[in-house]
This record gives C-alpha cells, structure tokens and sequence, in this order.
C-alpha cells in the first residue's frame, strides 16, 4: 500500500512540472504536446520526425546522435537501464505556469476623481479646470468598464464614453498631465501624435498605427488594450487647410478616417509591429471601450475668439468694449464649437469629443511654483544632482522671479525654464567638483542678471 501511495504522489508531483524534450531540451509550452517514450524519456513532434526522416533517407544510426546515447537499446532493455549504472540525465524540471484569472473590477478598485486630482496635484500645478475634467474622464471609464465586465442587463441604460479635447496654449502642460496620468494609473496608455498621420493609401503612417501603438502598450493583450486610453497630440495640426485645389491627405481626410475610431469600431491592426504587410500576423480590436483625449495648441484660435465677440460687443453703460478681449488673459476659456470650425475642424469630428477642456496660459506666479513644487520639480533635481557631490544648491526668490520672467517673454510656456536653468547651470555644475570644500552654493538674481556671482561658502 506504501508503494503505490508513494508512486500516486510521485505521479502528483509530475504533474506540476512541465515536460522537457530529450534533444532539444525545450519544455512542452513552447515545444507542444510531447511523445513519451519507455524510461521516461520524452520527444517533440519535431525532433522526432527529423529522427525519422535521418532514418529513412541516410540510415543514420540513432545512437550516435548527441544527447541520444540509448537509442539503439531495445524496448524490453528500458526496465533494466538503471540496474546497469547507465542512468538517465535527470530531466530538467519547469514549472507549469499558472493561468491567471482576471478579476472583475468593483467599486471599491475605481479610484475616485479626488483620489485621481490628488495625485495629479503633486505634479502638476495649475490647470484645476483640467485636472477636474480628465479626473472625472478616467472615474466614468473604469465605471464603464466595469459595468461591461458584468453581467449588466440589457434593458438598463448604456453608459457612452466621453471623450475629450484638450485646448491650451504651448508649454501650458497637456502633454505632460496625460503622460502623468499615465503613470498614476493601471491603465494602458499610447501616446501619437497627429502630425505624421495620413490618409490610407500614402506615405505615413495609418489611423490604425494609433491603435497599434495602445496594443503595444498593453503588452499584445486585447483585452487590456480594449480598456486603454489613447492620447492624441497636436490634433490642430490635421485642421481642414484652407486655399488648396488638391486633395488635404493630412488634414481634413485624417478627421474623416478618425471617425470611426472616435465613434467605436472593430479594427484589424499589426501584432508587435506598426506596418502592414503578410509576414505580419493581424488582430481585431474594438475601440467602443477605448477613452480618446485629443490635445493641441490651436495657433491662432484666441485670433478668432476674438474677432467674434467684437461683432457681439454692445454700446452704453455697463457694455463690454472691445478692447478688454484684446488683454484678456483667459481668452480660450470662451472657445465654442463655432471657433473651432471656423478653424478648419469638421463638425462630425466635435461631435464625437463632446469634453472640451481649455487649460490657462501660465502666469508668472505658476511659473515660480513650477520650478520648486511639483515632486519632480527642476529645482530639486538639481538639488538631487548636487547633494551627491555633498554641496547644497539654494535658489533665492528673486532668482526664480528673474527665471519665470524671462520664460515668459520666450513664450514657450513651462518648456522655457529648464532652457534658462541649464544656461546658468552649465558652469556651476562643472566647477563645483574641482574643489571638495565647498559646502553650499546660493544663485542670486545678480547672478543671473551677470552683474555679479553666485554666493559659495566653504564647509567649516
């Protein structure tokens, strides 16, 4: 009884463990089903035919095969080999690999929008109106998705996803809010950018590469990227062009082809690679479950705002003149649908981005609080950089002051402050490791303005 409880647990135990073949050594999931031979050994379905086909075609005797020295006993000989000393290598032992089950999402797992703006608030500064919007984007998608993963009656309402348009001024954060949003949450993300997309059939690349793009980020998982969201960059630059007689390949036929992807739809696209082509093996994604934000700077757009709240602007008391739009800071925040047509958007393409966020050109007191607060913030990367050479790095206020001025005249947004940092920088980070006994180094706001020096104390 002992023996056959001990072969029944032996039996258990192989079980667990992957079969390995006896020549190529490669276990049985990448390899296939195995061929098991007396003794225990075992055999791919591809070792074993070209085994066969050496036979039939050379007559090569089997035993003198690297990795075969048994072959040429007979079957009856297999109960014997070990009696004889002749053991068998020991079969290199993989684990079966576990297949993963994949929870359901609950209510409890969907982050909160002021869980969500929480976090964003630490990297980002500004933009509440922003955050507030993607915040409540990204709740209602996991709640969408959730809903799709359960077993929801048909007769109740179907939740539509939201997708949003992002307007802001360059520099002003759009890229960098996604992108950290990105990290913040488990949710696949693909960046593109709709300056290199065109329509089928030309050079460039296709509206489905975005998809590719979020497949790949999913790690070729469908069904994880089926949840993803996707970012598209500079959407203004893909605006219907004005004043051409040819056909607008980049522009107004990119809105067009966007329009299923926006809308939902099934979608062939490439596995692990961006081209189309037969070598390529092809999937069917469904983009109905997929959030898209769309962001871009919209050059000019303020020009239009502009020119059509002149032609509303009234005569008499308490009447708004026409020269407080022209110093009106938060001009976007008063875009409407009609501006941005006016600006070479087609209407079915707004229709299907129906969130339409504007983010505020950044003031000089948001620039000065960029540079110190965020997590990530310049100055303490600097500081970082410093403290490793054992020196501590202290920027004055009038110092951040003087840098936020001058980002502003470059107009470049939040772009401009690492370029002016890095110009100053340059030669405290290359004399400070020449000598050891600096302790602390101070950049003045006369530094900067190169009427006089950084202030060094020495250690002691």
């Amino acid at each position: 009884m002992e023996d056959k409880q001990d072969k029944r647990d032996m039996e258990t135990k192989d079980d667990e463990y992957e079969k390995i073949c006896y020549v190529c050594r490669r276990p049985e999931s990448k390899a296939g089903p195995m061929i098991t031979m007396p003794g225990g050994m075992n055999f791919c379905h591809s070792c074993m035919q070209k085994a066969f086909d050496s036979v039939s075609q050379s007559g090569l005797d089997l035993s003198k095969l690297q990795n075969m020295p048994y072959m040429n006993l007979n079957l009856s000989d297999f109960p014997t080999v070990n009696s004889q000393n002749m053991d068998i290598p020991e079969k290199n032992k993989v684990k079966k690999k576990k297949e993963k089950t994949q929870e359901k999402l609950t209510m409890k797992d969907i982050p909160a929008p002021h869980k969500i703006k929480e976090q964003l608030d630490r990297y980002v500064i500004g933009q509440e109106r922003a955050k507030k919007a993607i915040s409540v984007a990204v709740y209602n998608h996991y709640k969408r998705v959730m809903l799709q993963e359960s077993e929801a009656q048909e007769e109740e309402a179907e939740i539509e996803k939201s997708n949003i348009l992002m307007i802001g001024p360059t520099g002003s954060g759009k890229t960098y809010l996604v992108k950290t949003l990105a990290r913040l949450l488990d949710v696949p993300l693909a960046v593109a950018d709709a300056t290199s997309l065109t329509e089928a059939g030309y050079i460039g690349d296709d509206i489905e590469s975005v998809v590719s793009k979020l497949l790949a980020a999913a790690g070729n998982d469908v069904e994880k990227a089926e949840r993803g969201i996707i970012f598209i960059d500079e959407i203004d630059k893909i605006a219907k062009k004005k004043n051409i007689t040819n056909r607008d390949v980049s522009g107004e036929s990119v809105q067009q082809e966007l329009l299923k992807l926006l809308e939902g739809s099934q979608v062939d696209v490439p596995v692990g690679s961006n081209q189309k082509n037969a070598l390529t093996p092809m999937t069917t994604i469904n983009t109905n479950n997929i959030l898209f934000i769309c962001g871009g700077a919209f050059p000019d757009l303020d020009g239009i705002i502009k020119e059509r709240l002149k032609k509303k602007s009234s005569m008499g008391f308490n009447a708004v003149l026409k020269s407080d739009y022209e110093e009106d800071p938060d001009i976007l925040s008063k875009v409407t649908t009609e501006d941005l047509r006016n600006f070479g958007m087609i209407p079915e393409f707004l229709g299907r981005l129906p969130v339409l966020v504007t983010l505020q050109g950044l003031t000089k007191e948001l620039l000065v609080r960029i540079l110190k607060e965020p997590k990530n913030a310049i100055l303490k990367q600097y500081e970082r950089l410093l403290m490793l050479d054992e020196v501590k790095l202290v920027f004055e206020e009038d110092a951040l002051e003087w840098i936020a001025e001058q980002a502003i005249k470059k107009e470049t947004g939040a772009r401009a402050l690492r370029a002016i940092i890095e110009e100053f920088m340059l030669d405290i980070m290359y004399e400070i490791p020449k000598d050891s006994n600096i302790g602390s180094v101070v950049i003045t706001r006369s530094y900067l303005e190169k009427s006089g020096g950084p202030l060094i104390e020495m250690r002691g």
